[in-house]
């Protein structure tokens, strides 16, 4: 079938910067994660634990500026138009698809051949990504409970105390590590499915033609080719 458009529209740059920071934080934490829980090259345990640390002030603090960044960037919500809208406005599934959750699902699992034409992101991709905000600030908060600068802080301590002490608190933030790794496969694969022009879009900002979509009359309009 044919496809939406993808505008840069979608993925204003400053996005683009905090998505590339979140891939290069998230890989480095989850190989120097492993590097840590199995010290196969203990002469590189220092440079690990060092990366690791600082990687992961990185990815939170990169959550939050894209958070609050959100309340205040554009970002053209629905494929196949360039009309904007402020980005936090397009968390939630909107009129446009909210009502297509059975079917996208259908489509994911390869249940259905066509997906619906609306929003830029099927329904259980706008769900999935609004728990990774929880999920980074749940990660950060059980690392600085492991820190050894921050661990004895009262409240740190008191979270430590409350899953059981230190061993346990070890075994959470390590296993939520592969919680993160799912994440990313089932987010290459929802991003992916129809082709690799979303990705593009994302990484190197190249856009690609296709259905023109007007949200106004919920209805494809026209095609569109004459991309930048």
């Amino acid at each position: 079938m044919a496809h939406l458009a993808h505008y840069r529209e979608a993925h204003p740059l400053v996005f683009v910067i905090t998505h590339w920071i979140n891939l290069v934080a998230m890989v480095m934490l989850i190989l120097t994660g492993f590097l840590i829980h199995f010290p196969f090259l203990p002469f590189l345990m220092g440079i690990a634990r060092g990366c690791h640390l600082f990687f992961g002030f990185v990815l939170f603090f990169n959550c939050i500026a894209r958070v609050i960044m959100a309340f205040f960037v554009k970002t053209s919500p629905t494929g196949g138009t360039r009309q904007q809208v402020t980005d936090y406005k397009t968390w939630l599934p909107q009129k446009d698809n909210r009502h297509q959750a059975l079917e996208w699902i259908k489509y994911y699992l390869f249940l259905k051949k066509d997906h619906p034409l609306g929003a830029k992101l099927g329904v259980p991709q706008k769900i999935s990504y609004l728990l990774i905000p929880v999920l980074i600030i749940v990660m950060f908060w059980t690392g600085l409970c492991l820190w050894g600068v921050t661990m004895n802080v009262p409240v740190f301590a008191a979270t430590t105390n409350l899953v059981g002490g230190l061993m346990s608190m070890r075994i959470i933030h390590y296993f939520m590590m592969y919680v993160f790794i799912i994440f990313m496969f089932i987010h290459i694969y929802l991003a992916n499915v129809e082709g690799f022009e979303p990705t593009k879009l994302m990484f190197i900002h190249k856009e690609h033609g296709g259905l023109v979509y007007d949200p106004d009359l919920h209805n494809i309009v026209g095609e569109d080719h004459d991309v930048h």
